[in-house]
């Protein structure tokens, strides 16, 4: 419940902060482009984005409410990068399904990192941008370290939830999702019509 309500209120925060351009990962004049080993992935306004910046709790950065260790992995962590002074949502890791990058993020709370990723959402007209990190390390250390711990920690958080095929269709929040409102979160009803069409 609280992990809900904080990423509500994270979500409605920065939803506000980017209808006001004041938002966290605008576009920028400055080419972070410029050294990048990022996989680019052919998503549409894709740009390669390497940066130094301070990994922070988003909700504490914009409200106050900060908890010790950036809330122990129940809070949206970024970065506030470091030559423009903007936070940057960091949504999801360098693996390839629907993973976030809080784990990768979290033992660099509060501390000085360098990343290597894709800023997507670089497409005329759209000034809301969202982080994919693919390479962390701590500012200036030799080697980086891939951002892809999201599979390893979610397994060691659901042990009864071996087996094969991927994290989200063996996930008990899913599931339990699932059990109660179908898999189009619509209603069984809605499900069953949707396989007859």
């Amino acid at each position: 419940m609280i992990f809900k309500t904080t990423l509500k209120l994270a979500l409605t925060i920065s939803i506000g902060l980017v209808t006001t351009g004041v938002a966290t990962g605008v576009a920028s004049a400055e080419d972070f482009s410029k050294g990048s080993k990022a996989a680019t992935f052919g998503l549409r306004g894709e740009t390669k984005a390497t940066f130094s910046g301070k990994v922070v709790d988003i909700l504490c950065e914009l409200s106050g409410d900060c908890p010790a260790n950036c809330g122990d992995g129940n809070r949206n962590l970024g970065i506030v990068r470091e030559a423009d002074g903007k936070l940057i949502l960091v949504s999801k890791n360098a693996q390839f399904e629907f993973n976030g990058a809080v784990d990768d993020l979290l033992p660099y709370c509060g501390k000085a990192v360098d990343v290597d990723g894709l800023m997507i959402g670089n497409d005329p007209g759209v000034k809301a941008q969202i982080y994919m990190v693919q390479l962390i390390r701590e500012k200036g250390a030799a080697d980086w370290n891939k951002a892809e711990l999201w599979t390893s920690a979610w397994a060691k958080r659901n042990p009864g939830a071996a087996g094969k095929g991927p994290w989200y269709n063996r996930d008990p929040r899913v599931a339990k999702q699932i059990k109660k409102d179908g898999r189009l979160g619509l209603g069984h009803a809605a499900d069953k019509k949707y396989q007859e069409e």
